[in-house]
């Protein structure tokens, strides 16, 4: 799914330059337009799906340490708390980030059809329900394991998941068209004569809108 329709290309600003193309050129032009802004700000922004993740498990905040046993749990961190210490392999990985997660407008953004696997670095692997992790989060891409889950440090997390803006925010719309119509520009009006429109500055308005997207 492009981050602008074919039908918002064809209704805008922009409609004269896409009038002669076919809906399937039109369609295809406005997802080759989204790869770029996707390109420009070195992230996932339109909805995907099936999206694999590696990541090695690494690190253990020391507030979560199984040996705080002053510390009040209710019964289910209780049973946590007791399967972790009969492992005998010492404290687990709890957390791990996803890549992908919305750099702005978190309330737009949706993940779905979570599915984790992890290759332990010693005991087999294991095949994680997604009702025992808490997220992955849209502001953070934060997953959290829930206590007790066998996870040595030095393991494998593989990660498949849906997400991206299903709602779209308005100024990636408009950054998707106006590289739209710097790209339509370079196929039928290269030399800028017949439109009166500049490559250039489409391209330039379309990157100040997607460098608060980027990675930081």
């Amino acid at each position: 799914m492009p981050l602008a329709t074919a039908s918002d290309m064809a209704a805008g600003q922009f409609a004269d330059l896409v009038r002669d193309y076919s809906a399937d050129a039109l369609a295809q032009l406005m997802i080759e337009a989204t790869r770029q802004c996707e390109g420009i700000a070195g992230r996932r922004l339109a909805p995907f799906a099936g999206l694999p993740e590696s990541h090695r498990a690494t690190g253990i905040d020391p507030d979560e340490l199984t040996d705080a046993g002053s510390m009040p749990l209710d019964l289910q961190g209780t049973v946590g708390r007791s399967y972790a210490t009969s492992l005998g392999v010492g404290d687990q990985v709890r957390h791990v980030w996803l890549s992908e997660y919305a750099p702005r407008y978190p309330e737009m953004w949706t993940y779905s059809n979570l599915r984790v696997t992890l290759l332990r670095s010693y005991g087999g692997s294991q095949t994680v329900e997604s009702a025992t992790l808490i997220g992955a989060e849209p502001d953070s891409g934060h997953i959290w394991f829930s206590l007790g889950t066998f996870l040595p440090v030095g393991s494998l997390i593989r990660v498949l998941y849906d997400g991206g803006y299903t709602t779209v925010p308005a100024d990636l719309g408009r950054a998707c068209k106006l590289l739209a119509a710097s790209l339509a520009l370079g196929e039928i009006d290269p030399a800028g004569t017949q439109f009166g429109h500049d490559r250039g500055v489409l391209s330039a308005q379309a990157e100040a809108i997607l460098c608060s997207y980027r990675h930081v």
